[in-house]
């Protein structure tokens, strides 16, 4: 099973996480986490989210999620790892993104499930376009998504 997917079709939580450990009878723990696309209530954090659009570089996407992989392993005691990212037009409530990481123990992979989003929310190679009722907009990172990156060591682009 490759560890990174990018796909423009939705998964099984289920599926990849059975999968992820089905040959290892080394794992005694699995962190998983799943982001959805958010709708966004009026007057919260801005206008409804209508659809979001995301885009990559295939190849290149999957050569730095490649790497940051292998930097997990290297920071972590943790024995696999699975990344999809969906791409493509998206509507709220759908799945964009899934991390899943396998352990002995789940401190290692909690921490290596937050380190992959992290890294993920602030220098995975996508570009996304939400529209709102306002039009279409390009969206970079949070602040608060490089603060997060920032304790890991991960520069971030907005600050």
């Amino acid at each position: 099973m490759a560890r990174v997917a990018i796909q423009h079709e939705d998964f099984d939580l289920s599926n990849e996480i059975a999968e992820l450990r089905r040959h290892d009878k080394r794992v005694g723990a699995v962190c998983s986490f799943v982001g959805t696309v958010r709708g966004r209530e009026e007057g919260t954090h801005g206008p409804p989210v209508l659809s979001m659009e995301l885009e990559h570089y295939p190849g290149m996407t999957e050569k730095a999620i490649e790497a940051m992989i292998d930097e997990a392993l290297h920071r972590f005691d943790i024995f696999g790892v699975r990344i999809i990212h969906r791409v493509g037009l998206l509507a709220p409530g759908d799945q964009i993104v899934l991390v899943a990481v396998t352990s002995a123990h789940r401190g290692q992979s909690y921490q290596a499930c937050e380190f992959l989003m992290d890294y993920l929310k602030t220098q995975a190679p996508f570009w996304k376009k939400e529209r709102t009722p306002q039009g279409e907009q390009w969206v970079d990172a949070r602040v608060s998504d490089d603060a997060a990156a920032a304790r890991w060591g991960i520069p971030g682009g907005n600050g």
